[in-house]
Order: structure tokens, then sequence, then C-alpha cells
């Protein structure tokens, strides 16, 4: 039987699933809380719904949560506008915040999500090629239209986890437990 010490470091990123993005992103956030009580350093970013203009598109922001400052990633196209108002450049501020976090230090980081633009190897794509390189463990969201760009993007080193505090709990637990059994093997 092999031990968990001599395994590869599979299953590092885990991707939530099964529930709607509002409260896939609130458990991200919950956890962090959570994680950085127990006094491990987070790094990552989690969405928030920001104000929206009566008729106007869904506006977005970013939660960092090695700092708390919030980065609204929407632009105001004005009323009526059906385009889609994602403002690539805040969106690259935040990912540049991520990485400096890490640089800086971190246990978890944890993503809001694995999106088009991440498919498309922007957005938050250079946060998670850090973490990965760092070897450290990813939480995340994958929708489900974006599961075949994820498999793609993560392979054999994700696994994916309902979205629900147990799981994401147990998650971290095997996680650290690994972690703990590498570094005395």
């Amino acid at each position: 039987m092999t031990s968990i010490a001599n395994l590869p470091q599979a299953h590092r990123i885990a991707a939530l699933q099964g529930a709607a993005s509002a409260q896939i992103q609130a458990l991200l956030g919950d956890f962090a809380a959570l994680v950085a009580r127990q006094g491990f350093r987070v790094a990552g970013v989690v969405e928030m719904a920001a104000a929206q203009p009566a008729g106007g598109c869904r506006r977005l922001a970013l939660r960092d949560l090695s700092t708390g400052t919030v980065t609204s990633i929407s632009q105001n196209l004005g009323p009526g506008s059906t385009s889609c108002n994602l403002d690539a450049g805040a969106l690259a501020e935040a990912c540049a915040g991520v990485e400096r976090a890490i640089a800086f230090g971190a246990d978890l980081v944890i993503l809001s999500k694995f999106g088009k633009q991440e498919a498309q190897r922007s957005g938050l794509t250079d946060a998670f090629r850090a973490a990965a390189a760092g070897g450290l463990p990813v939480l995340t969201a994958v929708s489900p239209a974006m599961t075949e760009a994820w498999h793609l993007f993560a392979g054999p080193l994700s696994v994916f986890l309902s979205a629900d505090p147990e799981s994401v709990a147990a998650w971290w637990s095997r996680t650290k437990m690994g972690d703990a059994l590498r570094a005395v093997g």
C-alpha cells in the first residue's frame, strides 16, 4: 500500500460545483475566514455582486482575501447595454494582487472561479499558475459549462467537490495531512 507521503501532489486543486454562484462565493469567503482564524495565510479573491443600476448588466467586484480590498471588475457601459461589462484591466489588477500575496507567503489560495477568461488563458490564470508553481493548494469554482476547459487546464491535479462546507473541510484536512507527511517523509 502506498503511503500518502509517497503520493504525487494530486488533488491539491479543488473545484467546487453543484450550487449557485453566489452560494459558492459565500462558501469560499466563509472558508477563507475560517482558515485564517486557524492561523493559516490565505491569498486570493472571492466574487461579490456590486450595486446594480436599474436595468443594467450585472455588476461584479472581487474582494482580496489578504487585504480586504474590493475591486470592481465591471465597466459602466451605460443604461440598456447588453454587452459584457467585464473590466479586463481591473481583473488583471486583482490577479496581480493575488500573485503578490502568494509571493509574500500563503498556505492556501482561493480563486473565485475558473471561467471564460481563464479558459482563454487570461483573467486569474497567472494566479493559478503562481499557486501551482509554489506547490500551494488551490480552492476555486468551475461552472458546468467550463468543465471541459478546466480539465484541459488543471488535468489530473484537480478534483471536483460538492459545494458544501463539509466537503471543503475534508479536502483541506487531507491536503494539510499530506503536506505534513511530505515534510517529514
